[in-house]
């Protein structure tokens, strides 16, 4: 194959994978993206394969990550998308040489792609998990497989789905002399097996219900998309919202709900603060005694100190905060500045940006209800729901309902918000947990452990969102099963190569 039908054959691999993930919902193509690079680099020279997967690479995350530039600038999401799709090149040419003697191969391709998504999960900074494939198979008959082998192990059966497809079709399309119609066929045939079957595994969503009443405020129409009201206006938002929820009980037009929750930064007053925090507690407390049940609101705070941290406080009736946690995994570039001098030529926005401070404990939060239950909460502020340890540490600390408080305000009317919700509904089955996923602006929704989203609301919109989620304990066998993925694939990867060294040798 010439090279530059290979590297065309990557960038509409890229395509196809952009066009997998929420916003444009074709999951399908998600393994057709991968199937693509599998062939553009089957018998590539390495420097081909390394070309190939960076092209794929911006043909993917650039028009991906747009939204990171909505206030940021063009030069931080370019960069962004650029170093995102060194990724895809050092897969490319892992690929090529797994793939030296011309023919696709499945499985060894599907453990490459686990190794370059966890790389890109891990560094640099910490990484930046955003878009793995299975984030694409919301949606998808694949998604049951995250039950079993986590979101690591979905995405390696999209990429194993893209890999038989591929090698179908060089074996269909292949020269005479080596076509073979019949394997070819078996081939596609097991690829669609292989997506639909996963239809069929059980996904639990029994448990005792917890009434959860969730508020997604908005932003006032007079001031930008970037929280930059005047302080107090979004508490007060926050606040008004849940005493007419209140009123609404008081009069018997609504049921009193179990717990109420509010997203990230809903209150933009400090509440721990030496000075005005009592009285921002106190101004909170109106709608939470009203009520009668606990709020669990996020806050940006500096306390008696100079560094913000971004938190997550629960108030009790009657006796204001009750417990507090502090986000662990901050996100680069976002809540800290890595290489702030040189960063600092790419966009005006990065001095604005302080090096928040990272809290130390995992996000699990013990709530009592009004009615005496206790009820244990695992907290992922915003992107921590695409962390892996951060979501594994709270479901291993008991937690019996995932809540994702966020605020996607920064990125404007783009695809970021149901690329995000998308994330937690594959959580959610990952884990067998319910998700609350509440924004300030929206996708928010409530979301069952089968991954079905209940309350969807629309972007930039006033709503509460009121349903019964089943609250579970249980563990789903992606919890034992998810951490040995990557060390698998790490095996499987070391295996190809050598053997294709030898086959190569010999």
């Amino acid at each position: 194959m010439p090279w530059t039908l290979r590297l065309t054959l990557a960038l509409l691999g890229g395509v196809a994978l952009w066009l997998a993930f929420p916003g444009h919902d074709l999951w399908p193509l998600a393994p057709v993206g991968v199937g693509a690079l599998a062939l553009a680099t089957a018998g590539a020279r390495v420097w081909v394969g390394l070309v190939a997967g960076f092209l794929l690479g911006l043909a993917w995350y650039t028009p991906m990550f747009v939204w990171a530039g909505t206030y940021a600038g063009v030069m931080p999401w370019l960069a962004m998308s650029v170093a995102s799709a060194l990724y895809p090149a050092a897969l490319g040419g892992l690929l090529a040489l797994l793939q030296r003697s011309g023919a696709v191969r499945p499985v060894v391709g599907a453990a490459a792609w686990v190794l370059m998504e966890y790389a890109r999960s891990v560094t640099p900074f910490g990484g930046f998990p955003w878009a793995r494939l299975g984030f694409s198979q919301a949606d998808s008959p694949l998604l049951g497989v995250a039950g079993l082998v986590a979101v690591t192990g979905l995405g390696f059966a999209v990429a194993l789905v893209g890999g038989l497809l591929a090698r179908a079709a060089q074996l269909g399309l292949a020269p005479r002399s080596t076509r073979s119609l019949p394997r070819a066929a078996l081939l596609a045939a097991t690829a669609v097996v292989l997506t639909l079957a996963p239809a069929a595994l059980p996904r639990p969503t029994d448990g005792a219900p917890l009434d959860v009443a969730a508020v997604q405020g908005d932003l006032p129409a007079e001031f930008t998309r970037t929280l930059s009201a005047e302080r107090g206006t979004m508490l007060e938002r926050y606040t008004s919202m849940t005493e007419e929820l209140a009123a609404d009980v008081s009069s018997g037009s609504k049921e009193r709900p179990d717990l109420v929750i509010w997203p990230e930064g809903a209150s933009d007053q400090d509440p721990l603060a030496p000075a005005g925090g009592p009285a921002t507690v106190d101004r909170m407390m109106t709608g939470v005694d009203a009520l009668g049940v606990p709020v669990v609101l996020g806050a940006v705070s500096y306390g008696d100190g100079e560094v913000p941290r971004n938190m997550v406080l629960e108030l009790q009736p009657g006796e204001g905060v009750d417990d507090t946690y502090q986000k662990v995994y901050l996100a680069p570039f976002g809540e800290r500045m890595p290489l702030r001098p040189l960063v600092r030529h790419l966009s005006e926005w990065v001095d604005r940006i302080p090096d928040w401070e990272a809290g130390t404990e995992p996000g699990v939060m013990d709530v009592r209800l009004a009615d005496g239950r206790d009820v244990r909460l695992g907290l992922g502020i915003c992107f921590e729901i695409v962390v892996d340890p951060a979501v594994r540490d709270v479901v291993a600390g008991g937690a019996e309902l995932l809540v994702v408080p966020t605020s996607n305000a920064w990125f404007g009317e783009g695809d970021q918000a149901a690329q995000h919700i998308a994330a937690s509904r594959v959580r959610a089955v990952e884990y067998g947990r319910s998700v609350v996923h509440i924004s300030n602006v929206g996708i928010s929704g409530l979301i069952s452990p089968d991954g079905t989203v209940h309350e969807p609301t629309e972007l930039f919109t006033q709503a509460l969102l009121r349903g019964e989620l089943p609250l579970r304990s249980e563990q789903t066998p992606a919890f034992s099963a998810g951490p040995w993925v990557v060390p698998v694939a790490a095996v499987v990867v070391l295996v190809g190569l050598l053997v294709g060294r030898r086959e190569h040798a010999g």
